[in-house]
């Protein structure tokens, strides 16, 4: 409570300081760069390209004018694609891989080879950290943001493979009302509602869609739920009031893992794919349990150049989850163990509170665009102990595991994380073609367990430069320092539950932005990450030993290259190594790490028939490493969609069609490894769907 105070207080100081400065300074007749969320609003639709971000401390900021490699997903692109889930989406930015799940449950991503934390990195229109445990919604978002790289400044302890932004539809002049009917090949079949108005300065949009799950593995079921609402009310002029609020519920059969059988001489032999749809699991294996995301925000604008902003949000999750891996087979006849951990009553809770102030102070030809901050957060987490259950199994060739009984709900592990923050960040820019940033952000962390308590108390920093020689090309440098937490040690590990100490991490990126044609832009990048490495040692203990390091070159494409060609491309080059440690890891790649991974994805309109577009897209992951020693790798794939979208109307009302096939040509890949499991792609699919509105 101290340390809060004492805070809050640094805040009061820095901006009474702010708030002179900018009395006694000449300010600008002009719309500050951090005052541009009307614009924003009206960001570009019909497009793969998007030219602001609303992530971060350059919220509403053009993106070509930010020092960081940003990945905006548009809702025209996720439309194109009929994507359903957070993988959907960012499998278009370059360096995303699957990691350890498949993503049936909820998308477990790494970007640039890190893991993105579930806890901390998935945010909710900029600012509530969600829980992702449970598959978000995407019909209800106007895009998808990837802001990669450390984000300490801004976000706090957070992974530095990139903060995942979230940000919700909202209501629009012009009513909605839109129905969508969806299904696949296997046998899902959905419907979505979207409606919206808006009646003078208070608007309202509401989503809600239910659906089975179906996806072609054996022996699994489904179904998938949510309901959100998205209001803005303006009761006076320069004063926005917006809340969020979404329900989701899901339950779905979680098809086995594989663990890999031991080491022969240092190697490990991974098993050989099998048929997509095979499951050594039962339908009766499933992980079930709700989410809700609550998020209030205010924001008002003092003046033309000053805007005072606060957000309040909770994020609550409880589970149920059935897990089961397969060990100790031969892989001759197949003979092994199904190992099968039922938790009961597994709950997260975050809260975040988050106040600022930003504006524009110009001293001589210098204008500062200026962000004042300070945050508390805090998250309780509830892990039950698992019962755990042992069955034969075959791997060539499997039979029906009989059900077992749901556990009581018995709390082993607690953790509570408390978080309060002050941050200041200046963007000084001269004449619009010279940028100079610097961030600096004071922490107090606390992180309890039953076993242990973590305090720390960091300063981090944040330097950069852009260069401007034109208004369609940028070229920026930047130094971030990120705070990471180390965590809770997952289920897997014979330490389970033990909270490992945080970390500081180190980013440095060079880039190049350019666009050359209005709606296409085009970006390159160098980094160079260093980190605190967390791995599954031999002695099957999660540990925290020596630094990892991150680097490569990246590049991205997206929007309309020609007026009926949309496109969006990505690709990145990545060298992780653990640089310290022990002896058995040092010089070795991080699990989970491709050297190269990329995406082509286009949709062309054709003429010739109008209102008919085709699609294509070629994902490709390179090959990765199981675990920390390197014993076992898993190999490179490309898998390979097409897509027809035809609109028309009809009876007065427009009417589209989609078919979508993924992995058209039923590509058999390991798309998840890490801490020695792998676990299989999925079987090719189909998707339709039939939307109008009226």
């Amino acid at each position: 409570m101290k340390s809060c105070k004492k805070i809050i207080f640094h805040c009061i100081v820095l901006s009474s300081v702010s708030m002179s400065s900018m009395a006694s300074a000449q300010t600008s007749p002009a719309t500050s760069d951090v005052n541009e969320e009307i614009v924003v609003s009206a960001d570009r639709r019909n497009s793969f390209s998007q030219d602001y971000l609303q992530a971060g401390a350059f919220r509403d900021a053009k993106i070509i004018d930010t020092p960081l490699t940003v990945s905006v997903l548009s809702r025209e692109l996720l439309d194109a694609q009929q994507a359903a889930s957070i993988l959907d989406a960012a499998r278009n930015t370059a360096g995303v891989t699957q990691s350890q799940l498949n993503a049936t449950i909820y998308s477990n991503l790494s970007i640039r080879g890190i893991a993105v934390d579930n806890l901390t990195n998935y945010r909710f229109n900029g600012i509530l950290p969600m829980i992702n445990f449970i598959d978000m919604p995407i019909e209800n978002k106007d895009r998808v943001e990837v802001l990669k790289g450390a984000a300490g400044l801004y976000y706090g302890f957070a992974s530095p493979s990139g903060i995942v932004n979230l940000v919700s539809s909202r209501p629009t002049l012009d009513p909605v009302n839109r129905i969508d009917v969806s299904g696949n090949v296997h046998g899902a079949f959905g419907a979505h509602a979207d409606i919206g108005r808006k009646w003078g300065d208070v608007g309202l949009r509401i989503n809600a869609a239910a659906s089975s799950i179906e996806n072609g593995v054996e022996d699994t079921k489904g179904r998938r739920f949510f309901t959100s609402a998205a209001f803005d009310w303006e009761p006076v002029d320069g004063l926005l009031l917006q809340v969020d609020a979404e329900y989701i519920d899901k339950s779905v059969t979680e098809a086995t893992e594989l663990v890999l059988p031991a080491a022969v001489n240092g190697v490990i032999t991974v098993p050989p794919l099998q048929k997509a749809s095979k499951n050594l699991g039962s339908t009766w294996l499933l992980s079930e349990g709700y989410e809700y995301n609550l998020l209030a925000r205010a924001r008002y604008n003092m003046s033309a150049d000053w805007s005072v902003s606060i957000g309040v949000g909770e994020s609550y999750l409880k589970r149920d989850r059935r897990y089961s891996s397969f060990s100790g087979y031969d892989i001759v006849t197949g003979n092994g163990t199904l190992g099968v951990a039922l938790t009961h009553g597994n709950d997260y809770r975050a809260r975040i509170v988050r106040g600022d102030v930003a504006g524009v102070i110009e001293t001589g030809p210098i204008k500062h665009n200026i962000l004042i901050g300070v945050s508390h957060y805090e998250r309780d987490s509830n892990i039950p102990a698992a019962t755990r259950y042992t069955f034969s199994q075959n791997l060539y060739d499997p039979i029906e595991i009989p059900e077992q009984p749901t556990p009581a709900r018995t709390i082993t592990s607690i953790s509570r994380v408390n978080e309060d923050a002050f941050f200041i960040f200046n963007r000084a820019s001269l004449d619009d073609w010279l940028n100079l940033i610097i961030g600096y952000r004071k922490t107090e962390y606390k992180d309890r367990s039953l076993v242990s308590t973590y305090k720390a108390s960091p300063d981090s920093w944040s330097y950069g430069a852009l260069v401007k020689p034109m208004s369609w090309l940028s070229v920026y440098g930047n130094y971030i320092e990120g705070l990471e937490s180390g965590g809770i040690v997952p289920q897997i590990a014979t330490n389970a539950g033990e909270v490992l100490p945080a970390a500081l991490s180190k980013q440095h990126e060079f880039g190049i932005k350019l666009e050359p044609k209005r709606g296409f832009l085009i970006t390159g990048a160098y980094f160079d990450i260093d980190r605190a490495s967390s791995y599954l040692n031999a002695a099957n203990l999660y540990v925290q030993d020596g630094e990892a390091n991150y680097k490569g070159f990246e590049f991205s494409a997206s929007g309309e290259l020609l007026p009926d060609l949309s496109l969006s491309v990505s690709g990145v080059r990545l060298d992780a190594e653990q640089k310290t440690g022990s002896a058995s890891v040092i010089g070795n790649r991080i699990e989970n790490t491709a050297k190269f991974s990329g995406s082509i994805f286009a949709e062309y309109r054709i003429e010739a028939l109008d209102g008919l577009r085709a699609s294509a897209g070629v994902f490709r992951v390179g090959r990765r490493a199981s675990n920390a020693v390197n014993s076992a790798f898993v190999p490179g794939y490309t898998t390979f969609d097409l897509g027809l979208r035809y609109e028309k109307e009809m009876y007065g009302r427009p009417v589209s069609f989609r078919v979508y096939g993924e992995n058209v040509t039923g590509k058999k890949y390991w798309a998840a490894t890490g801490s020695s499991l792998i676990q299989q792609g999925l079987p090719r699919s189909v998707k339709f769907s039939v939307s109008t509105s009226f």
